[in-house]
C-alpha cells in the first residue's frame, strides 16, 4: 500500500508540474505574440510618419494633425513594448530592441527638425527642408529593415521556446501516462485479491465449509500485495496440511481399533471354546457379556472415526490421501 501511496503523490506532483508549465507556456506565447503585434504596429507607424512628412513637404498648407497622431501612437506603443520586454528572456531580442530604440531617437530628432524647419522661411529653407525629408526617408528605410530583423528574431525565439516547452510537456505527459498505467496494474492486483478474498469468504459463510478455500495466484503482483497473497496462500497450505495430518492420525486410530477388535473377537472365540469344554461359569459369562459390550463400543468408535475422516476429506478440495 505504501507503493500505491507513493505513486499517488508522484502522479499528483507531475500533474501540478504539467499545469504550471502549461500556464507558463500560454503566458510566454501571449507575451511573444503581443510583442510581434507591437513591432508590426511600430513599423507601420514609422512608415505612416514618413509618408505624412513627404506629403507635408509637398503641400505647405497641409495639416500636421495626422503626423502628430502617428507620433503619439508610436510613443504609446513604445511604452507597451517595454512592458512586454520584461517578460522576454532572449538577449538577442533585447539587443535588437535597443538598437531600434536608438534609431527611433535619431528618427524622432529628424522629425522634430522637419517640423521646426517647416515654420521657417528663408532663402535656403526649401533646400534644408528637402535634405531633412531625404534623411527621414533613409532613416525610415533603416528602421523598417531593423524592425523586420526584430520580427524574424522574435518568431525564431518563439519557435525554439515553444518547441523546448513542448518537449518538456510531452516528457512529463509520457511519465504521467506510465505512472497511471503502473498504478492501474497495482490497483488491479489489489482488486483481484479483494474480489478473490470476498468470493472465498462468501462461499465459506454460505456453505459453512472451507471446500472453496483455494490459493490466490500472484499474477505478477509485487510489494505489499505479493506479501499479503503469500501469507494467504501459506494459511491455506497450513489448513490443508493440518487436515491431512488429522485425517492420517484418525486413520491410524481407527485401524488400531480394528486390530483391537480382531483381538477381542479371538478372545471371544477362546471364551466360547472354554464354555463348551467346561461347566458353565457365571463369572465367565459375565466377563463375556462385558467383552461383547466393549466390542460393540469399539466398533461404534471405529465407525465414528471413519465418518470423521470422511468429513475431513470433504472439508477441502485440496485434500490428498
Amino acid at each position: 500500500m505504501n507503493k500505491i501511496k507513493f505513486l499517488g503523490v508522484l502522479i499528483f506532483m507531475v500533474s501540478i508540474m504539467l499545469g504550471i508549465l502549461f500556464n507558463f507556456v500560454n503566458t510566454q506565447n501571449k507575451d511573444n505574440n503581443n510583442l510581434i503585434k507591437i513591432i508590426n504596429q511600430q513599423k507601420a507607424f514609422t512608415q505612416e510618419i514618413s509618408k505624412n512628412i513627404f506629403y507635408i513637404s509637398r503641400h505647405k498648407d497641409a495639416s500636421t494633425e495626422q503626423l502628430n497622431s502617428s507620433i503619439k501612437q508610436f510613443l504609446s506603443n513604445m511604452d507597451r513594448r517595454e512592458d512586454n520586454l520584461h517578460n522576454i528572456h532572449s538577449i538577442e531580442i533585447k539587443e535588437q530592441s535597443a538598437k531600434i530604440m536608438k534609431l527611433w531617437n535619431e528618427f524622432y530628432i529628424l522629425v522634430q527638425k522637419f517640423k521646426d524647419q517647416k515654420n521657417v522661411t528663408t532663402t535656403y529653407s526649401n533646400i534644408l527642408l528637402e535634405k531633412t525629408v531625404i534623411e527621414i526617408y533613409n532613416k525610415n528605410l533603416i528602421l523598417v529593415v531593423e524592425f523586420d530583423k526584430l520580427l524574424k528574431i522574435s518568431k525564431k525565439h518563439l519557435g525554439k521556446e515553444l518547441e523546448m516547452y513542448k518537449d518538456i510537456e510531452y516528457t512529463l505527459f509520457g511519465i504521467l501516462t506510465l505512472l497511471l498505467l503502473y498504478l492501474f496494474t497495482q490497483l488491479q492486483s489489489v482488486l483481484n485479491f479483494v474480489n478473490k478474498f470476498r468470493s472465498t469468504s462468501k462461499n465459506i459463510i454460505d456453505n459453512s465449509s472451507i471446500k472453496e478455500l483455494e490459493p490466490i495466484e500472484h499474477n505478477g503482483a509485487t510489494g505489499d500485495i505479493s506479501h499479503v497473497t503469500e501469507n494467504f496462500n501459506k494459511l491455506v497450505q497450513n489448513i490443508n496440511e493440518s487436515i491431512n495430518y488429522s485425517s492420517e492420525y484418525i486413520e491410524h486410530s481407527y485401524k488400531s481399533l480394528e486390530v483391537v477388535e480382531d483381538k477381542i473377537e479371538d478372545l471371544m472365540e477362546l471364551i466360547h471354546t472354554m464354555e463348551e469344554t467346561q461347566n458353565s461359569d457365571n463369572n465367565l459369562t459375565k466377563k463375556e457379556d462385558a467383552i461383547i459390550q466393549s466390542l460393540e463400543e469399539l466398533t461404534i468408535s471405529a465407525q465414528n472415526l471413519k465418518n470423521l475422516q470422511k468429513d475431513l476429506k470433504n472439508l477441502t478440495a485440496h485434500y490428498e490421501q
